[in-house]
């Protein structure tokens, strides 16, 4: 999800910590808890500066919550809209593992 740029709109497709080769992480397990589940549609809001840290993201237009850009690596995203980019539909899903 950490490659998503602010209006970008995705399905989870899954969580896991890119840190931990198995799964029951710190990070999974609290992203679980806050909503990060699979199914559900997020979107970017917003990105900090400098470093694009933190992110503001609205799961399932319910709850908006911040998250750092290395929590943001666990979710994996199948993105589904960009209003900015015209002709954007249904991509591949992306996994962020970098910056």
């Amino acid at each position: 999800m950490s490659l998503l740029r602010c209006g970008d709109i995705g399905r989870i497709l899954a969580v896991r910590d890119p840190d931990c080769h198995h799964s029951g992480s710190d990070v999974e397990r609290g992203l679980l808890e806050i909503g990060f589940v699979e199914g559900a549609c997020v979107e970017v809001l917003h990105q900090g500066f400098p470093g694009r840290d933190p992110l503001a993201v609205r799961i399932n237009q319910t709850m908006t919550v911040a998250l750092r850009r290395c929590e943001a690596s666990a979710v994996l995203v199948g993105a589904l809209l960009n209003p900015q980019r015209r002709g954007a539909a249904s991509v591949s899903p992306l996994e962020s593992r970098g910056p």
